[in-house]
């Protein structure tokens, strides 16, 4: 049986060894597999529950056990071993690395409040910001798509702080103390609870107060007080401060998602004792609304910052914008603390000149400009240039710049999609236009773009950058062969946000994982058999006929 000692109070034990026992074999009872269970092997006899000595904690599950060390080297001393006995390290296979891992960072249970906004999109967001602090998303994980409440195993309560100084689709997080579907499983769970782990937060010197947040349901306040009276078996000794308390506890009640069919009890009860709140209060301080500079197609403030955090942003980071418009997703990524930089082919865009996109105002301010933009939020600092630029055409020497390529392309409806050209690229059978005069722009189809975006982005990120882009896609006809894909590119998550009843745009986040050599070696790509998503060319004509027909049923519908 291996066995790994851990220190839940923080880092690993400085002594923390693998050990192993072994001994004749023997079938433990209830166990079909003699290889399961090795009764010379004390920690066999440990998971077995056949040393009435060792009290195993309740953090068991189907693969592990928990107890404290028979020789504490520290205050939180407990070693975690595998059910099954294991004879040594070379015994192990592949498909126990999973528990390995598990046995390793047992980390402490944390809840996570979601805010039931883009669900789509939390999950992946979560996912990132684990991955760039520290942690570890394993499937072991209790998420669930459409629920406000998740449960997490988290290495340490810094990288629980660190998660949420940085998510904007989660709005609290708590150290889970216990949880049931009845109160009395709640209390249950509660009394099982170490009490050594909760004497910091509960000693006659600190400050507390209860808070009760249900979701889907609204509590009476004589309600509220009955749920904090049931809790008083837990061992507060300190004094109660509603308004400054040191540490705040939560009774978090889920009445399911139905708001026409909310139930007598909950379906599932959690308490905890709160960590820190997320960054929600974001979306509102950088609305567009309240933004010097804006664009008809400036990218909302929340979705901003979840692209950013897909792009695992974070400080002295180099994000680059090959579609900048006006700024918006530099913004978000220079709050981060990264360098941010951009390009687009309108001018006018790029120097804030020509007609202003706020109602009653004509024309743009004489400091209408992305640098404008970040200087109002405080982060000039960050910016380092934006130039007038076509995408399809870059113009950056050969190398890796960028730590993150974040944008949203023109799909051809506010914007259109274009790039820059001469006589001799406009197609044989179209009217040409006079010897003297050379088109400023072309058509620019979207799949070209993907191509090109996706090419750039393995020509220019660095290995395991990440490019974070807005897909369009007519929904009738999509699959997820139609995603655009590249040989040093891995995708990592696609979320949909529907625009909508037959149309709709995917959040399409890739990591570099291998090193772009030559761009004419990828130049197969543009092949049929390489471009399923051909069909994006059309989507603007098919935006349009969605809208077309249901203005015609409208007027149908109010004639008759």
């Amino acid at each position: 049986m291996a066995e790994k000692q851990v220190d839940l109070a923080g880092e690993p034990d400085p002594d923390c060894m693998v050990a192993s026992k072994a001994g004749p074999e023997m079938p433990s009872p209830g166990t079909s597999d003699s290889r399961d269970y090795d009764d010379g092997c004390v920690f066999c006899r440990v998971a077995a529950g056949q040393e009435p000595a060792t009290e195993l904690l309740h953090c068991e599950n189907e693969d592990l056990v928990c107890f404290k060390d028979i020789k504490p080297a520290s205050l939180h001393h407990y070693l975690v071993v595998p059910k099954k006995h294991i004879k040594n390290c070379k015994e192990l296979n592949r498909s126990q690395i999973e528990m390995d891992v598990r046995c390793s960072l047992p980390g402490n249970k944390y809840l996570l409040l979601m805010a039931q906004e883009h669900l789509e999109f939390r999950l992946p967001e979560i996912k990132s910001l684990l991955s760039l602090f520290g942690g570890q998303f394993t499937n072991t994980q209790e998420t669930y798509v459409k629920s406000p409440f998740w449960i997490l195993s988290i290495p340490s309560e810094d990288i629980a702080r660190n998660l949420m100084k940085r998510t904007v689709c989660a709005k609290s997080i708590f150290e889970l103390w216990g949880h049931g579907k009845s109160p009395e499983e709640l209390y249950t769970s509660l009394k099982n609870y170490p009490v050594e782990k909760m004497v910091p937060f509960l000693h006659s010197e600190t400050t507390y107060k209860i808070k009760i947040h249900t979701f889907n349901k609204t509590l009476t306040q004589e309600e509220k007080v009955k749920r904090i009276d049931a809790l008083e078996f837990l061992p507060f000794e300190g004094k109660v401060n509603l308004k400054k308390p040191q540490h705040v506890f939560s009774v978090l009640e889920d009445y399911g998602l139905d708001p026409n069919c909310i139930p007598e009890r909950p379906h599932n009860i959690y308490f905890g004792r709160w960590i820190a709140d997320g960054q929600r209060e974001l979306i509102g301080s950088y609305s567009v609304k309240k933004r010097h500079f804006i664009g008809n197609t400036s990218m909302d403030a929340g979705l901003s910052f979840i692209m950013a955090n897909h792009a695992k942003v974070k400080e002295n980071d180099v994000v680059f914008d090959p579609f900048v418009g006006t700024g918006g997703l530099l913004i978000a990524s220079a709050h981060f603390g990264a360098y941010v930089c951009g390009t687009d082919i309108d001018y006018n865009t790029v120097h804030g000149l020509g007609k202003a996109s706020r109602k009653n105002q004509k024309w743009r301010g004489p400091d209408e400009n992305i640098r404008a933009n970040l200087r109002q939020y405080g982060l000039e600092k960050f910016y380092l240039d934006v130039l007038v630029s076509d995408a399809s055409k870059p113009s950056w020497r050969k190398g890796t710049y960028f730590d993150a390529i974040i944008t949203d392309p023109p799909y051809g409806i506010r914007e259109s999609t274009r790039r820059s050209g001469s006589q001799k690229e406009i197609p044989k059978g179209i009217e040409k236009c006079p010897e003297s005069h050379v088109p400023v722009s072309l058509s620019y189809h979207l799949s070209d773009m993907f191509f090109d975006l996706l090419n750039f982005a393995a020509e220019t990120l660095v290995l395991g950058g990440r490019l974070v882009y807005w897909l369009p896609v007519y929904t009738p006809e999509y699959t997820e062969e139609m995603v655009p894909w590249h040989p040093c590119l891995r995708l990592i998550s696609n979320c949909e946000q529907k625009l909508s009843s037959h149309t709709a745009r995917r959040l399409i986040t890739m990591e570099k994982v291998e090193e772009f050599e030559n761009r004419d070696q990828y130049s197969h790509l543009l092949n049929d058999h390489f471009l399923p998503y051909q069909g994006h060319n059309s989507f603007r004509e098919k935006y349009f006929s969605g809208v077309t027909k249901r203005i015609a049923k409208e007027e149908k519908s109010s004639q008759e």
